[in-house]
């Protein structure tokens, strides 16, 4: 539907929003800051607030819509394009603040020292190129040095944050401040090599795009790209982040945030839900609405979830209310353990799907992946479908950070890291081989210099190897030569062109090659819609798909699937059904989070669980938790139900108390007991005199 005149438009808005959320799409005039609750429409809000603007004058292309992920601007530019007779989506600027950054980059970097022909690493690389620069510095000391991967994070935390490093050392890793020296060394180190490469991370495009609004000249100019700036889920912004909508509303102020402070979950991240309490000190006009009608969940379900956050000592307090009134309690399930947990579980999800509602209309979530372990075998047992969400995502599995590495050479042939991944997988070929080939076609070398290409000089000069390496490096060469010579850079064909040495490579390196192998065909049709591999390969970075299932064919009709999903994952998704599981203390909260901020962020992740149900809430609590899987003793420990689940609120729930059933078989055999008269007849005859 589109609109011709701007009476029409305003009759929709009447007929669509509540009076609050009228107010936040018309607000003109000063900064805005909307507190929108769980479930109380803020993608409607934000859709309707970038048409309204559209419809008011403002040129589609003069408005930038920031959010955290892909799916999300989407979402919002489809529903305002549907608003207005004027093409949005094709013209407003919408995207993750990581996108957005890459395509300014790609314009103005040269302005600010960074070559437009950089390519990204996602975090997995950049703990990988953490360790690489660490064992060529030789900091590995007597006593134990931080793993890759907490050598990343500490680094990220530091330039997200703006903290210096030892301060980041005391605060969130003080049992790594005896290594400060060698720390500090090896991030200088990475911080050069990714420099001498012409690669980013993803901190680095948040970085030069905060350098180049304070730059003069360029930063006015970036500033003045835009005449309106909303920014999505603002509570999970960093501290860069939120310096960067600073510097880019200093002209206009015209800048709306929608946030929730109950639902900030981040802090791993280095997310602040402190730049959401700090709005109003930044923009001292800034406006200040709360949307607190929930338009998901039934009222008993937010019974639960506003006495939750009642119990917490700081926020924007707010009371989410509905109109569905709802005739059925959340449900308090007892479990005497995780067996008995997982068993409940089952029949609570097959229970509502004889009732009607389909398996993918449910949900369950947990704190941690393991925390679904035994839940998963007895899905399977009962021929249960499920889809994982959380844990592994798809591009952290090797084989295809492998087919990644592979097409990142032929973008970037000084990528050094990607050309040490790609050489590990020829046969013999080990680390020091695969730096004296790097050493030899010139990786290292400078990509600014007129000197020959690494491939070219890959397939012109070739480097010497073992013996069982040789008809690896012959298909990688002709798989250079063949990108080389290609008169089409399209993405899916340079895929094309890789799927033979790949599937050579899998083969011989996988037992399920054939799934491997499928996964990058999946890869392949996605690349189709991309005119470069080198926009293929930064929008996958940006906005990674989380499963194989999300570069598959939409589902057909009868195809039907339990959602299984970390809360951190399921965050944003909604559902008729929701199974919380694991909930005692230790689980959640973690018995990682120990401090008063950690505890409050557990409060605010169990709150998102919560509010992810729309009819049905189910929390189950196992009581006993075995310390050994698949042992002969018994030893386990008994369970705290929740914290967060306090004697006040337990009346707002439907309490049952269930225990494990053994299969009728095990059952029969135990009240035979035959098994064990015949073992005690034998160990009498065998001690008998």
């Amino acid at each position: 539907m589109s609109y011709t005149s701007e009476h029409m438009f305003e009759r929709e808005l009447d007929s669509r929003l509540n009076r609050l959320q009228i107010q936040a799409v018309q607000h003109r005039g000063s900064p805005l800051m909307i507190l929108a609750g769980a479930g109380s429409g803020k993608t409607r809000v934000l859709a309707y607030r970038v048409a309204s603007l559209i419809e008011s004058g403002v040129p589609p292309n003069r408005i930038l819509l920031l959010t955290f992920t892909r799916r999300a601007a989407r979402e919002m530019l489809t529903r305002a394009r549907r608003l207005t007779d004027r093409s949005v989506s094709g013209q407003v600027v919408g995207g993750t603040f990581h996108s957005v950054a890459n395509r300014l980059l790609r314009s103005y970097g040269p302005a600010l020292g960074v070559s437009s022909n950089f390519t990204v690493m996602d975090s997995a690389d950049s703990a990988d190129l953490m360790r690489l620069v660490s064992q060529e510095l030789g900091v590995i000391t007597e006593r134990r040095f931080p793993k890759k991967e907490t050598l990343a994070a500490i680094y990220s935390r530091t330039v997200n944050t703006g903290t210096r490093m030892d301060e980041v050392l005391q605060q969130y890793f003080p049992w790594c401040v005896p290594e400060a020296d060698g720390i500090r060394e090896v991030c200088e180190a990475y911080t050069a090599r990714k420099r001498e490469h012409a690669v980013l991370d993803l901190d680095d495009l948040l970085l030069y795009w905060a350098a180049a609004l304070n730059a003069p000249g360029v930063g006015e100019t970036i500033a003045g790209l835009y005449d309106h700036v909303l920014v999505d889920e603002y509570q999970d912004t960093n501290t860069t982040q939120a310096d960067i909508i600073s510097g880019l509303a200093r002209k206009t102020g015209n800048v709306t945030v929608v946030g929730d402070d109950f639902q900030a979950i981040y802090s791993f991240r280095a997310a602040s839900v402190k730049n959401l309490y700090e709005f109003p000190e930044r923009f001292p006009s800034a406006t200040v609405l709360t949307l607190d009608q929930n338009y998901r969940s039934t009222s008993p379900i937010l019974s639960v979830a506003n006495s939750v956050m009642a119990e917490a000592d700081e926020g924007f307090k707010k009371e989410l209310w509905s109109d569905r009134p709802g005739s059925e309690k959340p449900r308090l399930v007892i479990c005497s353990d995780e067996d008995a947990q997982s068993d409940a579980v089952c029949k609570r999800v097959l229970e509502l799907r004889d009732e009607g509602l389909m398996l993918r209309h449910q949900a369950v979530l947990f704190r941690a992946a393991y925390h679904s372990d035994r839940l998963e075998l007895e899905l399977t047992r009962r021929n249960i479908p499920f889809v994982k969400y959380g844990g592994i995502v798809l591009l952290e599995r090797a084989h295809v950070k492998d087919t990644l590495a592979t097409l990142r050479v032929l973008v970037n042939p000084h990528d050094e890291l990607a050309w040490l991944r790609v050489l590990s997988l020829l046969e013999g070929v080990g680390p020091a081989t695969a730096r004296n080939i790097i050493e030899w076609i010139g990786v290292r070398g400078s990509p600014e210099k007129d000197e020959k290409s690494p491939l070219r000089k890959l397939v012109d000069e070739p480097p010497r190897v073992p013996k069982a390496a040789a008809e690896g490096m012959d298909s990688l060469r002709r798989l250079v030569e063949g990108s080389l010579n290609a008169e089409s850079a399209r993405a899916a064909d340079e895929l094309e062109r890789a799927g033979s040495f790949l599937e050579k490579v899998f083969l011989r390196k996988y037992d399920d090659a054939p799934a491997r192998i499928d996964d990058v065909r999946q890869l392949a049709r996605v690349a189709e819609q991309y005119p470069s591999l080198s926009r293929f390969l930064t929008e996958l970075t940006l906005d990674p798909p989380l499963a194989t299932q999300d570069l598959a064919r939409p589902p057909t009709r009868d195809d039907d699937w339990l959602i299984l999903s970390t809360i951190h994952s399921a965050k944003g998704d909604e559902w008729e059904a929701v199974h919380l599981i694991s909930a005692a203390d230790g689980a959640i909260p973690s018995d990682m989070s120990a401090d008063k901020e950690g505890i409050d962020e557990e409060r605010r992740l169990f709150y998102v669980a919560i509010t992810r149900a729309k009819r049905w809430l189910s929390i189950y609590f196992p009581l006993r938790w075995f310390r050994r899987r698949g042992g002969v003793d018994d030893r386990h420990d008994y369970a705290q139900l929740t914290r967060f689940l306090p004697d006040s609120i337990r009346p707002l729930f439907d309490e049952e108390v269930v225990e494990h059933e053994m299969s009728p078989d095990i059952e029969h055999a135990q009240a035979e007991g035959k098994p064990a008269e015949t073992v005690d007849r034998l160990l009498t005859s065998l001690f008998s005199k």
